[in-house]
């Protein structure tokens, strides 16, 4: 364990100041204000503050100071909680109702209205306190389906949907957090084609991001170029229909359902159609909407440290944390362009003692916001401290390995990425085994569970190592010797871990990081990324605004670079103050690098990672579905691709090319039609908007509601 003592800053560059749109930022969404809309935090650095004085104040009294400091120490050298950390720790005073937790996952949604109300209203107040959420669907009866009760057929999960998706744009356009949720659906549900053509309607489920739940049997199926079965459990009245065909399958909800003696549920089978048609289906969307995103859930499931006791079935709204129902994702990332020293030289190199120091001061950080969650629901809270599970990751990766003078994708950048993240996981893990003889470990690890058959089929080297079914096993054996994830380590640390428990059951995500990499890191590249453009715009909701606006915004490297090379260096340009070629930007890049970075992170992350293959608008459709086949089989838990494509919606993060570009047509009352580039400002309705934004808004129906 790391102690809080001589933590002197090591020597590096002058601070680069931070460019306006990252200080607008965090005056906008982090700074502590009265409800007066006096300032409390004076600038960024009394920001960090606060929230390291409300997380030592969660230790014992006589260790409050030595932590404080330290905790500030590792917040001054790259330490960034997540947004609601930042936004509510230690603002209780002004901010009673409002959690440090950034988002969660719905309890699993009966196939009831009153389970389905019920569980709309829980989300309400999630959202209310600040926190995306994440649902499944799959769980509600398909489009057509008898309902006995009501003596009617339902009308289907979308539908229902709906509901969800205008109580979250109510709530969290009354202020605060805009509001953020993700709804998965099974790839075997019979209304799946009707889930991914959902965002073809203008307007329909924009506060929801979508994403299929992929198995590996579709896989295979798709594969194989085989059919793939649509089902729904069977309620008694089908299953006694001469004409019903029925298969037996895994699924979350057995009450009310016929099992079998493994737990399996009686299915009927609606229609079979070829496995290819439905992967071409996602593809299609997903090339023109960005959407539905791509979860493969078996291997979440496969990798996840509480393997024994948790079926996952959702992810947060950004999807690096899939979450068990009422789980929740406790989020922070390391900024790593804080350890690279001597930048862009031949002596550049990145600082591993530093690192090392932060990652263990950082991981108890974050297990000290489980004492401030502040959640709405008492599942949550249980459910939090049960498990204690956070998610550190980093950000600015992109950025660093610019600084180092590596070439995003290439070999060098491979092993960089995962050297980063195996010291992360290591250190994290050998901290939560020293917080828990500290603490005490997370209740989780002191539990005992029963083994089961299923255990036992899941994991047969427990068979080899003397278990049988109906042994009682301490969930730290079950999660330090049989989470594949786990396996990975060495077996002194493990060991150590099965015999005293860790502080938490999960350690490592890593987050998109858009807004806090902008504000907090200086726009540096977000997560796992590469910066999107060296010089581009993003689109902010701004309170009280009618759209969107777009704010011009430059990479870290680049403001570095001119900061200690050349001041005049500019992307697209040539001659002396042409950038270097190992300056890279998303569009530099193959989606088979994108994956290959990811891959090289992914072993090591215990949760999972948000990340975006940023391709051309003019990208080949076939070697587009190339991409996530390769996901697949690099063995990544997920996969999501972002498209310009001005013909639906634009996206956060544009590129002023694009926008020249691209011409948006406007029809007036009188019928006129203008026609405008993207990148023109119009005036209207007493504001100045791009024609883009301004577009999107109407067209998307936002217009005036932020």
């Amino acid at each position: 364990m790391k102690t809080a003592t001589n933590l002197n800053a090591v020597a590096r560059p002058e601070e680069i100041p931070f460019q306006s749109a990252s200080v607008d930022i965090w005056e906008k969404k982090y700074r502590l204000a009265t409800k007066s809309g006096e300032a409390l935090d004076t600038d960024i650095d009394s920001s960090y503050q606060r929230i390291a004085k409300a997380l030592a104040d969660t230790e014992a009294p006589e260790k409050r100071e030595e932590w404080f400091e330290a905790f500030l120490w590792a917040l001054r050298n790259g330490a960034i909680p997540a947004g609601r950390i930042v936004s509510n720790a230690g603002a209780t005073e002004h901010k009673p109702a409002t959690s440090t937790i950034n988002c969660t996952v719905s309890g699993t949604i009966p196939d009831s209205m009153n389970g389905i109300l019920g569980r709309t209203h829980e989300a309400g107040l999630t959202l209310k306190a600040g926190c995306g959420i994440g649902y499944e669907f799959s769980t509600l009866r398909p489009k057509g389906a008898f309902v006995s009760g009501a003596g009617a057929y339902t009308s289907g999960p979308l539908s229902f949907m709906d509901i969800y998706d205008a109580m979250c744009f109510t709530v969290s356009s009354a202020g605060g957090r805009r509001g953020a949720q993700m709804g998965t659906f099974d790839i075997a549900h019979p209304d799946i084609t009707d889930f991914i053509r959902a965002k073809r309607e203008d307007g329909r489920l924009r506060q929801f991001n979508l994403s299929c739940l992929i198995t590996d049997k579709f896989m295979q199926a798709v594969r194989d170029d085989e059919d793939w079965e649509l089902v729904f459990p069977a309620n008694e009245a089908e299953l006694a229909e001469e004409d019903t065909r029925v298969i037996w399958r895994s699924w979350p909800v057995t009450a009310g359902y016929r099992t079998n003696e493994v737990g399996e549920v009686a299915c009927k089978i609606y229609e079979a159609i070829p496995a290819r048609r439905l992967w071409n289906l996602i593809m299609a969307s997903t090339y023109d909407y960005a959407e539905p995103g791509f979860i493969l859930i078996d291997r979440i499931n496969e990798m996840n440290n509480n393997w024994f006791c948790e079926d996952i079935r959702a992810t947060n709204p950004c999807g690096e944390q899939p979450l068990p129902p009422y789980g929740s994702c406790l989020l922070g990332s390391i900024n790593l362009t804080r350890f690279v020293n001597a930048p862009f030289t031949e002596a550049a190199s990145f600082d591993w003692e530093r690192f090392s120091k932060v990652v263990s001061i950082f991981s108890r950080m974050l297990d000290n916001v489980v004492e401030v969650h502040g959640l709405p629901l008492e599942q949550q809270g249980h459910e939090i401290q049960h498990k204690r599970r956070h998610g550190m990751g980093f950000l600015g990766l992109g950025s660093a390995l610019t600084m180092l003078r590596m070439k995003y994708g290439e070999a060098p950048s491979l092993e960089f990425t995962e050297q980063v993240s195996r010291e992360m996981a290591k250190v994290g893990w050998e901290t939560g085994l020293e917080l828990a003889k500290e603490k005490g470990a997370a209740p989780i690890m002191l539990e005992t569970f029963k083994v089961t058959p299923e255990m036992l089929a899941q994991r047969p080297e427990m068979v080899a190592d003397g278990y049988s079914i109906g042994d009682q096993v301490k969930g730290s054996v079950l999660i330090a010797k049989y989470s594949r994830y786990m396996q990975q380590f060495d077996s002194e640390l493990t060991d150590q871990i099965a015999e005293h428990g860790a502080r938490y059951s999960h350690h490592t995500s890593i987050a998109p990081t858009g807004t806090i990499s902008l504000s907090l890191a200086n726009n540096a590249s977000n997560g796992i990324e590469p910066s999107f453009a060296h010089l581009y715009s993003r689109n902010i909701i701004r309170e009280g605004r009618k759209t969107k606006e777009k704010v011009d915004v430059l990479s870290y490297e680049l403001l570095a670079y001119r900061a200690l090379v050349n001041q005049n260096a500019s992307p697209g340009v040539e001659g002396p103050d042409a950038l270097p070629d190992y300056f890279i930007s998303a569009d530099d890049i193959s989606p088979k690098q994108h994956v290959d970075v990811q891959a090289a992170a992914q072993k090591w992350i215990d949760s999972s990672i948000s990340k975006t293959a940023n391709v051309p608008t003019d990208f080949p459709f076939e070697d587009f579905k190339d991409i996530y086949m390769y996901a697949y089989e690099k063995g990544l838990k997920g996969c999501t691709t972002f498209r310009f494509n001005p013909e639906v919606f634009q996206g956060v993060l544009v590129k002023e090319e694009d926008l020249e570009n691209t011409t948006y047509r406007f029809t007036l009352d009188d019928g006129e039609i203008v026609e405008v580039k993207g990148n023109e400002e119009i005036e209207y309705d007493g504001e100045t908007h791009t024609a883009a934004n301004l577009f999107d808004a109407l067209k998307e129906g936002y217009y005036g509601k932020f």
